[in-house]
């Protein structure tokens, strides 16, 4: 059997992905050897270069040239995005880096696709880099649904047992609760379910958090608990679904760390992603700073398999080979449970990623960083 092949998008060459990558790289080195996992790394072949020089540490991917047999690629290789990052300042904000970044996605989601790879693991992008390039994408999660020719898609957080899955990411809080509707509901739960099945999990047990303090006690703090959750979770539940809320927001996610509950759904970002990053983020108690981030971002609802670090772009930790690796390698392990895992029930669009190389337009740490949160 071939080995597994993951691709990797090196994320803004300004931040910290060429630095992650090159590391990850290293610490995989073996077991690409071994022929367990092979490893595709698109993005600006210079930048991932001279990372791995100021890290002193050699890179073993062999460039390729994007549009190349995926049959001809060797079990570590990179594939240049064509674009001059000579320009790019480590740090800084630039429509080239932010180029650079979304032409690595378009490229490895068209592999993807095509079944050139088994699944995406992403370094972070920049959101504001990647609009100045003229990409207007609140994330990588809405771009992905966009090269993929999806309706729809979700995210979910995990760190160990703690799986989190959201309602509504990158929006106004104003507007979540116009997000919440049984549909959006309902299909949250179905793929969090489809994914847990993947992950193992024979009869995922899904815990629905409360929009509202205490569930709207009673309808004095919102309705849209009792008018909208509460009815189609029972009818969840009366469709064989093991789905139990609204829970109130502030003891759902004790009741998952107790066991209760092999994932929550959230109504929106920051409800979901406090809980997940509190345990993840690991903070030396004598300087106050961040040394580490372990957690693992997965874009549920793609004909693909995406899942990404949970940390953003470090730019004021870049090229200081401060940035750990580990979120990423939890990446990379989560794409291949999931590669593993029973079929997945989506079916790509026939006409979904087939723009020009270009992109048709159709989320660890030593994360100190203060945009290590962003997701």
């Amino acid at each position: 059997m071939a080995a597994p092949r993951i691709a990797i998008t090196m994320g803004d060459p300004a931040g910290i992905g060429p630095e992650i990558v090159a590391k990850a790289a290293t610490r995989l080195a073996s077991r690409i050897a071994e022929g367990a996992l092979s490893l595709i790394v698109y993005g600006a072949v210079r930048s991932l270069s001279e990372a791995a020089g100021r890290l002193g540490i050699p890179i073993p991917f062999v460039p390729i040239p994007a549009g190349s047999a995926a049959g001809s690629w060797p079990a570590s290789a990179v594939v240049d995005v064509g674009i001059d990052a000579s320009g790019v300042l480590t740090g800084q904000i630039s429509a080239t880096a932010g180029e650079i970044a979304y032409q690595a996605i378009a490229l490895a989601v068209r592999a993807a696709m095509e079944a050139e790879v088994d699944a995406i693991s992403t370094a972070p992008i920049n959101k504001e880099a990647l609009n100045e390039a003229g990409h207007h994408y609140s994330g990588h999660t809405e771009l992905l649904a966009e090269l993929t020719g999806s309706q729809s898609s979700v995210m979910m957080l995990a760190h160990g047992d703690m799986r989190v899955s959201h309602v509504s990411t990158h929006v106004a809080l104003a507007d979540v609760p116009r997000h919440l509707t049984e549909p959006r509901l309902r299909e949250v739960v179905k793929l969090t379910a489809d994914a847990l099945r993947r992950l193992g999990i024979a009869r995922p047990r899904i815990g629905v958090a409360a929009l509202n303090p205490h569930g709207g006690e009673g309808g004095l703090f919102g309705r849209e608990d009792i008018e909208i959750t509460t009815p189609a979770v029972r009818r969840l539940r009366e469709e064989g679904h093991d789905v139990t809320g609204p829970i109130s927001g502030d003891t759902i996610f004790v009741r998952m760390r107790a066991g209760q509950f092999d994932a929550v759904v959230a109504m929106y970002h920051d409800q979901g992603h406090i809980p997940v990053k509190l345990l993840g983020f690991s903070v030396d108690p004598a300087s106050g700073e961040w040394r580490a981030l372990s957690g693992v971002n997965v874009t549920l609802g793609l004909p693909i398999i995406r899942t990404s670090v949970d940390h953003g772009t470090g730019f004021d930790i870049a090229g200081k080979g401060l940035a750990s690796e580990q979120s990423l390698l939890e990446a990379i392990d989560f794409a291949l449970m999931l590669a593993r895992g029973p079929a997945r029930e989506a079916t790509p669009s026939r006409h979904a990623g087939s723009g020009d190389r270009h992109g048709d337009r159709g989320e660890q740490g030593r994360a100190r960083s203060r945009s290590a949160g962003r997701s």
